[in-house]
C-alpha cells in the first residue's frame, strides 16, 4: 500500500484464479455474486488503509528506539482507571518488554508467554486485549501463532476510539457505565493525564505478591507513581496513578503494613528499602542483580496465600504446550483413532494406518478396498489420493453446492476463531 497499490489493482490481483490469497474472494463472488465480492475487497482495503495510516515506518534501529521510547512515555501518561485497565497496563507493559527486545513494535508473543510476563490467567488476558488494548488501538494482532511459532503483534500508539459502545437502549440510563471496556463511571477525582514509573511495574507485576489476591494491580500502580515522584500527597497519588480516592487509602494502608511506603505530615514515599525487601532491615534485605526484590516479596506472597502462583501458571502452560505439541504432531503424521464398525452382526476394528502402512491385500487396482474377510469390494470403503484408507459415510454424498457452502462456514468459523 505503501508503494502505491490502488484498490482496483488489489481487486484484480485476488480475483485472479492463479492467486492463493483471493481464494475467499473468488469463493464469496461464485457463492453470493460479484457485487458482494467487491464489498468485501473494498472493507478489507479501508481496514489495512486504516492500519497503515496508525503504523510508524521504522527507518533504522536507532529510530526503533526512539519509537518504543515515545511509546513507553505516552502509556505512562495515560490514565489506566479501574481494575481492568490497570489489567491492561500490564499485559501493554509485557508486550513493550518483548517489543524491546525485538527491536522494533513488530514482535512475536504467544499468550501464555504474555500471561507469564503479566502476572495474569489467560481468560484475563483475552478479555483484556479483546475490551481494551484492540478497540483501543494499542495492539494489533497481524498474525496468529501456529506450532510452535507464537502470534505476530504490531504495538501502536493507542490512537484508535474505544471499539466498545453501549447499545443505543442503554446508553441513557443511570445503571449502564458509559466506559464498558474499563468497566467504571467516569469521576473528578482521577486527571486526564498520568505519571508512573512503568518500567517498576514491569519487573514487580510477574510476583506472586502481585496477584488479584495478593496487593493487586492498585499497589502497582502506586508503587510506580512514588518510584517516579517521591512525597505525594493522597490527591497527587489520585491523579498521578489514576486510582480512584477510595482505593488509594486502602492500597495505602495495606503498603504501609507491610512496610513499603511511610508518611510524613500529608506527603507519602516508598520506604529506603522498599523495592528490595518490603521494609525489612538493610542486613536481612535481598535483591536480585536486575533490582528486582526477592525474600521479601516472596514472604509477603505466603503472608497472602498467593506463594506458587505463576509457578503453578506456569506448569499449566508447559503442560498444555506438550499437548498441544503432540497433537500437531499427531496431525503431521496422519495419525487418528482406529475406527470400530459392525458389520454383519459382527465388530470389526479397523485402524487407521498412514499410507505407507495400508495392507497390500486391502487395495484393488481400481482404488476400491478389498473386505480382508471375503475379498470384495467393500462399497463404504475408499483409498484417498494420498493412499489413505477412509471411510464414505452419507454426509458425505454431498452436491456441490453443499460442499461450497460447507466449507465457507468452516472458513468462517476459522477466522472467527483466530
Amino acid at each position: 500500500m505503501r508503494a502505491g497499490g490502488t484498490v482496483d489493482a488489489l481487486t484484480r490481483l485476488l480475483l485472479h484464479p492463479e492467486h492463493e490469497g483471493g481464494r475467499h474472494a473468488r469463493h464469496l463472488a461464485l457463492r453470493s455474486g460479484q457485487s458482494r465480492a467487491l464489498d468485501y475487497i473494498r472493507r478489507v482495503w479501508a481496514s489495512a488503509s486504516a492500519a497503515v495510516n496508525d503504523s510508524t515506518t521504522v527507518e533504522s534501529r536507532h529510530h526503533a528506539y526512539e519509537v518504543l521510547a515515545a511509546l513507553r512515555d505516552r502509556i505512562e501518561t495515560t490514565p489506566w482507571r479501574g481494575e481492568r485497565g490497570r489489567t491492561a497496563l500490564r499485559v501493554l507493559r509485557a508486550h513493550l518488554n518483548f517489543a524491546e527486545i525485538a527491536g522494533g513494535p513488530l514482535h512475536h508473543a504467544s499468550e501464555r508467554q504474555t500471561a507469564e510476563e503479566a502476572g495474569i490467567s489467560r481468560t484475563t488476558l483475552r478479555a483484556v486485549y479483546q475490551t481494551v488494548l484492540k478497540p483501543r488501538g494499542w495492539l494489533r494482532r497481524l498474525q496468529v501463532g501456529h506450532g510452535r511459532e507464537g502470534s505476530t503483534w504490531y504495538l501502536a500508539n493507542g490512537n484508535s476510539p474505544c471499539g466498545m459502545s453501549a447499545s443505543p437502549s442503554r446508553v441513557r440510563t443511570t445503571q449502564y457505565p458509559p466506559d464498558p471496556a474499563l468497566e467504571e463511571w467516569p469521576t473528578p477525582e482521577t486527571a486526564t493525564a498520568a505519571d508512573i514509573d512503568s518500567t517498576v511495574i514491569s519487573r514487580l507485576m510477574g510476583h506472586d505478591a502481585f496477584t488479584h489476591h495478593g496487593l493487586g494491580s492498585s499497589a502497582l500502580m502506586l508503587i510506580g507513581a512514588l518510584h517516579l515522584h517521591p512525597g505525594q500527597s493522597v490527591e497527587e497519588l489520585v491523579n498521578s496513578s489514576s486510582v480512584s480516592r477510595a482505593t488509594t487509602y486502602r492500597t495505602l494502608r495495606r503498603l504501609a503494613l507491610h512496610g513499603l511506603v511511610q508518611q510524613t505530615d500529608q506527603t507519602w514515599t516508598l520506604t529506603p528499602r522498599a523495592l528490595e525487601g518490603i521494609g525489612l532491615p538493610a542486613h536481612a534485605a535481598q535483591s536480585t542483580p536486575g533490582g528486582t526484590p526477592a525474600l521479601g516479596w516472596d514472604a509477603l506472597a505466603d503472608e497472602s496465600g498467593t506463594s506458587g502462583t505463576a509457578a503453578r501458571r506456569k506448569a499449566l502452560h508447559v503442560a498444555e504446550r506438550a499437548a498441544y505439541r503432540q497433537a500437531l504432531e499427531r496431525c503431521t503424521e496422519h495419525r487418528s483413532k482406529a475406527v470400530v464398525i459392525v458389520r454383519d452382526g459382527h465388530t470389526v476394528l479397523v485402524p487407521a494406518p498412514r499410507a505407507d502402512e495400508i495392507p497390500a491385500p486391502w487395495c484393488s487396482p481400481d482404488g476400491t478396498v478389498l473386505d480382508p474377510a471375503t475379498g470384495r469390494p467393500a462399497a463404504d470403503w475408499r483409498v484417498a489420493t494420498d493412499g489413505r484408507l477412509i471411510l464414505i459415510t452419507p454426509a458425505d454424498q454431498r452436491s456441490y453446492d453443499e460442499l461450497a457452502a460447507a466449507h465457507a462456514q468452516a472458513l468462517s468459523e476459522w477466522e472467527s476463531a483466530a
